[in-house]
């Protein structure tokens, strides 16, 4: 109980501004995803209001910001491209589904996996992204346009030396629409984007036949909602923990994040996950608790429904600069002396893997491919096996495995003498393939006539060469 209540009253006002803040920075991006699904304004804004809401209750992370996402709208446009609505909220039902089932069962574990070089370059690849995502909204406007996003950039970083009661970017919101509105500037707004709901979402079952062939339709899309929605949430959560120093319950924001989807299905919203831009935003403004998402998604229908005509007026200049603001900070400027210090190795995983995030638009794709890629350095790296020779004696040095096993064949094809002793004291047999070749050695030398003797096997190698021999 007590946890409950500092997750939720321990940071009362700041929690309820920093969500005022986000649940601003959450329309335009709404409103940019449902245009991407090709779906109405409203299944993108009722899916932000509906997981925030109730991911505030059951998610593992507080201060993170769930919504409609980019990353899930593309794994979305084929579906409603060739099946219709109802599919996509049938999919995200079953996303909800499995992804709960994989909270039970432990995915955050894989975290876990992830190295520190991919992490680095996940992160600024968001940056770079949340900056790039910005750019239609500025580039091929008015000179005006640039004017206020650098003004409201810079009161961003200038409010907080005066006032911190209140969060800089919802100043610079307000200071830089009223100043518009009275000024008449021409500026893209908010209601340029699309038209706004005037009705809360209501309880519905997607229209769809329950039968086998509805499954076969919606199950690759929904398993990829899944991965594609667990990755980017864990990984938003793994940068809060470090923004504010503190831990999460990653399985149980997994089982949140699933319980999100599946209720968010049946009030007409489109999937959705972890927001990094968001969350940043919530953090930097002083959000810490489970109160301030709570506040983002009731503040996001509150500004929708009642001050639907007001928020249309919104300059788009001015959450841009709040928006470039949080890429600035999102990406790590420590990487750039990570690059110069860190192995060569480990700069090439972080690289790679920023290039293939901002060239496939897809977080997951890139993530994955960075674990793929530091794997293999690893394997590579720790696969140097050597045979020293002392007289008869040949000592191995370094793991056995499949990725060394060639090289320590190659060691045994030019013996001369009569018998040998090979030796695993500075060794390990990790695998079924090491065994195959220590075999494959004994085997061919002693086809030569040359007797073979294995020593200094440790109890573990021992045993998996007694076993698989």
């Amino acid at each position: 109980m007590n946890t409950l209540k500092q997750e939720w009253f321990g940071n009362i006002r700041a929690d309820i501004l920093a969500g005022m803040v986000v649940g601003l920075a959450l329309i335009p991006e709404a409103l940019a995803f449902a245009f991407i699904v090709g779906v109405d304004p409203r299944v993108a804004l009722y899916a932000s209001f509906t997981i925030a809401v109730i991911i505030s209750f059951v998610g593992g992370r507080p201060g993170l910001i769930s919504a409609a996402t980019g990353a899930m709208a593309l794994v979305l446009v084929n579906l409603m491209a060739n099946h219709g609505l109802e599919y996509v909220l049938a999919a995200t039902i079953l996303t909800g589904i499995i992804q709960f089932f994989l909270g039970i069962f432990g995915v955050a574990k894989l975290m876990r996996f992830i190295p520190n070089s991919v992490m680095l370059g996940f992160v600024n690849a968001l940056g770079i992204m949340i900056f790039m995502t910005q750019m239609p909204y500025l580039i091929g406007f008015n000179m005006m346009t640039y004017v206020f996003a650098i003004i409201t950039l810079i009161l961003v970083y200038v409010i907080p030396r005066f006032l911190k009661v209140i969060p800089a970017p919802l100043v610079a919101i307000v200071v830089m629409t009223t100043i518009a509105l009275l000024a008449d500037v021409k500026l893209q707004t908010i209601g340029d984007l699309g038209t706004m709901p005037n009705t809360l979402p209501t309880f519905f079952i997607p229209n769809i036949p329950i039968t086998f062939e509805t499954l076969k339709i919606i199950f690759p899309y929904a398993l990829a909602l899944s991965i594609v929605g667990l990755l980017e949430s864990l990984l938003t959560s793994q940068v809060l923990d470090d923004m504010t120093d503190t831990e999460s319950d990653k399985n149980k924001e997994a089982r949140g994040q699933g319980i999100a989807n599946f209720v968010n299905g049946f009030f007409g919203g489109m999937a959705g996950c972890a927001l990094i831009g968001q969350s940043v935003i919530n953090i930097k403004s002083g959000g810490r608790g489970r109160l301030s998402t709570f506040t983002a998604g009731i503040f996001l229908m509150f500004l929708i429904i009642v001050l639907g005509d007001t928020v249309q007026k919104i300059p788009m200049p001015v959450l841009v600069g709040v928006m470039i603001m949080v890429s600035m900070t999102t990406f790590n400027w420590g990487s750039f002396k990570f690059i110069k210090q860190a192995p060569k190795s480990e700069s090439i995983v972080m690289i790679t893997t920023v290039i293939i995030i901002l060239y496939t638009q897809n977080l997951a794709i890139g993530v994955v491919i960075g674990v793929i890629l530091s794997a293999l350095m690893f394997v590579g790296k720790i696969s140097q096996v050597k045979v020293i020779k002392e007289k008869s004696e040949y000592k191995v040095q370094g793991p056995l495995f499949f990725a060394s096993t060639t090289k320590f064949i190659q060691y045994f094809r030019h013996i001369e003498e009569d018998r040998i002793v090979i030796n695993f004291i500075d060794s390990h047999i990790w695998d079924e393939s090491a065994v195959g070749a220590i075999i494959k050695v004994k085997q061919k030398l002693e086809e030569k006539g040359v007797q073979v003797r294995i020593v200094g096997l440790n109890s573990m190698s021992k045993q998996l060469y007694e076993q698989l021999r």
